[in-house]
């Protein structure tokens, strides 16, 4: 039914009442933005320090639990609320008071530099190069100390998809300024900072304790014979305690999940038909290392699948519409507009309008093609002087790609051509922003699948007859991964900082510096563990080395164990079709209770401690 004159006039007006508010909320939202931006604790050396500091402490711990579990945290709310709290101690003494964007910029910096152990491989590649690679494989590999240090920091320099292009949300200023006082938690932030301590007590002295008192990692709560049989124990960890408080119930319930399968059911069926000989934590003839292969599986069909998703979901909605456009442009001539060109006067083609000109930059081309032609706001964001520059960008993407050949071509010599770098190079930029998208959508970062699905592309490049096939396999595989994690890890602080007003490029340095850091202190931190303990042995048992060579031998044509494939290829199946039933049920209440592929394959890889 038509609206009459009379509804259709009032229509119109609530519409221009409704875009009026909207302008002068981005406005408000635009000076909010530029007045956070221009304060001087946007980048300050107090706040550099102090986030290398915590970064340095949250390398220890994260080399510490990933060469145990191969898995690490970010901490970016512990590395926060330790930086306010240090500021907030000595705030009488300081001349320009602290502020939430300062502490965004520790938060960065901090995370920068705790997450490297994981982005240089320090958990999982680098131990399989050291310890796991055999001698028909030109292993193993040692590498020394300076060696390591170049290799991290070709790492730390592989580009970051989207930097200085990512744009999050606008906020308002009254938002904001809840999320300040939430951070500040009024005077309820001494009782934190007091439990953070008692916390970190009872851990370091656990963790001395146990240095001493082996066997504190392994009581056996279960009997004797089941300790010594099958390794079932309990290891009271604060370390696995804390890491499952940050990951949440659900993931650690999945966790478990994978632990009781693998080790109480497949790792006595495999023992008993006599498919896994060896003893129970032999890696190559017990069956430790026949789980891996259904843990491999498991852990390559989440990724496939989830990653697949991804690519395909926007073109399933809006495929006709860009169809349909096309079709249009091309019946009308005019693939030029849709391309946002147009023949100049003189014949040549310019650009039509930039997102610059509109004062903002479109997360998609829906909204900056249709959506502002329509007359919507253009969203909020820092001022153009606190931007990174395309050029900036595009002479730090080049010099890190150099830089990363060097640094590869120097530590690992003619084991790795230069056509291969260049396309793990390639890939990693490309998976990075699959990583970062998928990361924005769930607060997941999928490096681990990236990885895997690198590992798979180079078993097509690569020849299985080439006799440094999975050394090539494994380095790329970590190029894509360190790619991903720092890519994922920027936006994430960009889009806190947004949400704070703080300079974007404030923290782009930030993460520079914190990246360059960690890339060194990690190097330092994981020789100083392999030399104090064996790896692997029996607290670093490093089990993401294990999948990494297992994975790099699966793609370049090795043998599997006895009736691992068949077992493998019906657990791969099942969590596919698990992962599509979660994508499915995204949003709603039992999506939690399925189970993810990648928390059950990292529970079932690993030594069944009941943390």
């Amino acid at each position: 039914m038509a609206l009459d004159r009379g509804s259709q006039q009032l229509h119109e007006e609530l519409q221009k009442t409704s875009s009026e508010d909207e302008m002068l909320a981005v406005e408000e939202t635009q000076r909010f933005l530029a007045q956070q931006a221009e304060q001087a604790q946007n980048f300050t050396i107090r706040g550099i320090c102090v986030g290398l500091a915590i970064g340095i402490l949250i390398c220890f711990s994260n080399t510490y639990f990933g060469l145990q579990t191969g898995w690490i945290s970010g901490m970016t709310m512990p590395a926060s609320l330790i930086g306010f709290a240090f500021f907030k101690t000595i705030s009488r003494y300081l001349k320009l008071p602290f502020t939430p964007v300062e502490n965004v910029l520790v938060q960065t910096v901090a995370t920068a530099v705790g997450t490297m152990p994981l982005g240089c491989g320090f958990v999982g590649v680098i131990p399989a190069l050291n310890y796991l690679l055999e001698p028909e494989e030109n292993g193993p590999l040692q590498l020394s100390a300076g060696k390591l240090i170049l290799w991290s920091l070709g790492m730390s320099g592989i580009p970051r998809d989207g930097a200085g292009n990512i744009q999050a949300a606008p906020q308002s200023r009254a938002e904001s300024e809840d999320q300040d006082k939430d951070l500040a938690g009024g005077s309820d932030w001494k009782a934190k900072i007091r439990l953070l301590a008692i916390a970190f007590g009872v851990s370091a002295v656990y963790t001395l304790s146990s240095y001493f008192i082996p066997h504190l990692h392994d009581l056996p709560i279960f009997g004797l014979q089941l300790a010594h049989d099958w390794l079932w124990t309990f290891n009271p960890s604060p370390a696995y305690a804390g890491q499952g408080i940050i990951m949440g119930p659900a993931t650690t319930l999945h966790m478990l999940l994978g632990a009781v399968v693998g080790w109480g059911i497949l790792s006595p069926l495999a023992k008993s038909r006599g498919w896994a000989t060896g003893n129970v934590d032999d890696w190559t003839s017990g069956s430790k290392g026949w789980i891996v292969w259904v843990s491999l599986a498991i852990m390559l069909a989440d990724s496939i699948i989830s990653l697949g998703w991804l690519v395909l979901r926007p073109i399933i909605a809006h495929g006709p519409q860009w169809l349909k456009m096309l079709r249009e442009h091309v019946r009308n001539g005019s693939i030029g507009r849709l391309l946002g060109i147009r023949r100049s006067e003189r014949g040549s083609y310019t650009v039509l309008a930039s997102s610059e000109q509109f004062g903002s930059q479109p997360s998609s081309v829906s909204r900056s093609r249709s959506g502002l032609a329509k007359g919507e706001p253009p969203e909020a964001d820092a001022p153009p002087a606190h931007l990174i520059a395309n050029r900036t960008v595009l002479m730090l993407l080049i010099l890190s790609i150099a830089f990363c050949v060097f640094a590869i071509r120097i530590v690992f010599g003619s084991l790795i051509p230069f056509y291969a770098i260049f396309l793990a190079i390639v890939l990693a930029l490309l998976l990075s922003v699959m990583g970062v998208r998928a990361q924005g959508e769930t607060d997941l970062n999928p490096v681990s699948g990236i990885s895997k699905l690198t590992q798979l592309a180079f078993a097509l490049v690569i020849p299985s007859s080439n006799p440094n096939a999975v050394t090539i396999n494994l380095l790329a595989g970590a190029i894509s991964e360190s790619g991903a994690l720092q890519a994922g890890d920027l936006m994430q602080d960009l889009k806190a900082g947004h949400l704070l007003g703080a300079s974007p490029k404030a923290q782009f340095w930030g993460q520079i510096i914190g990246s360059a850091v960690g890339a060194v202190v990690s190097a330092g931190v994981y020789k100083l563990y392999t030399n104090v303990y064996k790896v692997p042995g029996g607290l670093f048992q490093v089990p993401t080395g294990y999948v990494w060579i297992f994975t790099a031998r699966l793609v370049t044509g090795k043998g599997l164990p006895h009736m691992a494939w068949q077992w493998a290829v019906g657990a791969g199946c099942i969590f596919a079709a698990l992962t599509l039933l979660r994508i499915k049920g995204q949003g709603r209440w039992w999506q939690a209770w399925v189970p993810g592929g990648i928390a059950v394959a990292v529970g079932s890889s690993q030594s069944p401690w009941a943390p």
